[in-house]
């Protein structure tokens, strides 16, 4: 037969007449019942022989009005409420000798007369449809446990501590993400470890137009290189020694319509980036051992804390790759240098700390100060450690300038001119920290104020002015 050449009558008949319509009926897994318009049986496919443990001469030519009223074949016949009707009808109806049941759906078909030529039963195995309904019930039910089990994974991907937008550094990140959060175009974000890279790619996935969609966070320096293709690409069964026989899908390929991180790219290996710049040029891979290439539809952000053009320098990083990968740069500085986002983080911190392990910690204000001066070498990740830690193992109710300087390892000597008060301050917060110590000692606020000399009903309205 040629391509793109319509057949003409001939041949059309000649093609009709090569297929076998009884051995295609014969071979469903439904049962057909097909009578002419008197309702003499002119066929039953196999399936109902089987489903009612019949012989074939045992039906044909016998009428289904006779049938159905003698009930030694079935019971509850659709076909002659479809023969006096002339109408599509459907029922249940059982098969005598085995009881089984059966959805019947039964249709007219017409001469030119209009006159019924046949009339055609189809019939299902209610059993069998049951059986489906179960495995349909027990997928929607696994369905539904798996998407809320993706949700749930996603969110926590994306679940980073509150962002602060508070420093002229993170103001500027955040007006480029606003600017291009809704396009496809390749971020690049570079920083120290610590300083909120992963948040960024969380606040771009978070306001991008494949939100709900995959976002697969790779970490390039963990994964060892000689495993990270595998775990990129995936691979084909029997790839190479080792492989799981059912091949392995890539995590580039989960990702397919959605967002991936490539964390920390500078710690990719170079025979590896080769394969990533064509990953980013032509949107398609290839499995290892495969041969077909899988089209992607992908947004790429990547991250580092390495300088790139140094690594490029060194010969550690392509600098074509480096070219597609910084369209949209977006550089953070270490939180020493955002002192505007310090404060605002760690009052965040403490608040969350403090619910996580149902307790109600306040700082000092010498405490909040010391933080503040501190270098914070690992950032953001080492601000909220420090919190967390400081949270956990106090037993005052306080984090103070003592405390502080013992989890920091700082030799700092506590002065009456080491914190920058007001002599009101300095009062305020000498009672706080008084008052939560003898509460803390004595159980209750009632022996806490007898303890101190103070009235009762003085101490009760001091602690409700600072909150403890």
């Amino acid at each position: 037969m040629k391509k793109n050449i319509p057949l003409n009558n001939e041949e059309i008949c000649v093609l009709k007449n090569s297929v076998d319509f009884e051995d295609i009926c014969n071979h469903l897994i439904d049962s057909i019942y097909i009578t002419d318009g008197e309702g003499t049986t002119l066929y039953v496919n196999q399936k109902y022989l089987e489903l009612g443990n019949l012989r074939l001469e045992e039906i044909i030519g016998r009428n289904i009005f006779d049938i159905n009223e003698e009930e030694d074949i079935y019971t509850n016949g659709v076909l002659p409420t479809v023969i006096k009707t002339k109408k599509p009808a459907e029922t249940i109806g059982t098969l005598t000798r085995t009881n089984k049941k059966l959805y019947v759906t039964g249709i007219p078909i017409f001469d030119q007369d209009g006159n019924i030529k046949y009339a055609i039963a189809h019939q299902k195995d209610i059993e069998r449809l049951e059986e489906l309904q179960d495995n349909l019930a027990t997928l929607r039910i696994a369905y539904n446990q798996e998407s809320a089990e993706l949700e749930y994974l996603r969110q926590r991907q994306i679940d980073n501590i509150d962002i602060i937008v508070e420093s002229d550094n993170m103001k500027e990140a955040f007006s480029t993400i606003s600017a291009i959060a809704d396009t496809d175009v390749t971020v690049l974000i570079t920083g120290e470890s610590g300083t909120g890279k992963e948040v960024l790619s969380d606040a771009i996935y978070k306001n991008s137009n494949r939100n709900g969609q995959p976002f697969i966070k790779i970490n390039c320096s963990a994964i060892p290189a000689n495993l990270l293709e595998s775990e990129l690409f995936g691979y084909e069964p029997g790839a190479f020694t080792g492989a799981n026989q059912n091949g392995k899908t890539g995590l580039i390929e989960i990702a397919n319509e959605g967002v991936l991180l490539l964390d920390e790219i500078g710690d990719m290996p170079l025979e590896l980036q080769a394969k990533m710049l064509r990953v980013l040029q032509e949107q398609q891979i290839t499995k290892i051992g495969g041969k077909s290439p899988i089209k992607l539809d992908i947004r790429f952000i990547a991250a580092t804390n390495k300088d790139l053009k140094k690594e490029i320098e060194k010969g550690n990083f392509r600098e074509d790759l480096y070219y597609r990968l910084n369209v949209v740069p977006i550089h953070l500085e270490p939180l020493r240098n955002r002192q505007k986002d310090l404060g605002p983080l760690m009052d965040g911190l403490l608040k969350k700390y403090n619910a996580k392990y149902n307790k109600d910690i306040i700082m000092t204000m010498g405490a909040s100060q010391l933080l503040q001066e501190y270098e914070w070498p690992g950032n953001i990740r080492e601000l909220k450690n420090i919190i967390e830690r400081m949270v956990v193992v106090n037993k005052t109710g306080v984090i103070d300038v003592e405390l502080v300087s013992s989890v920091l390892n700082l030799k700092y000597t506590y002065t009456e001119n080491a914190e920058p008060y007001t002599l009101k301050e300095a009062v305020e917060d000498l009672e706080k920290r008084l008052f939560l110590k003898s509460i803390d000692a004595n159980g209750s606020k009632r022996k806490a104020a007898a303890a101190l000399g103070v009235d009762h009903s003085t101490l009760i309205k001091k602690c409700q002015r600072y909150g403890i």
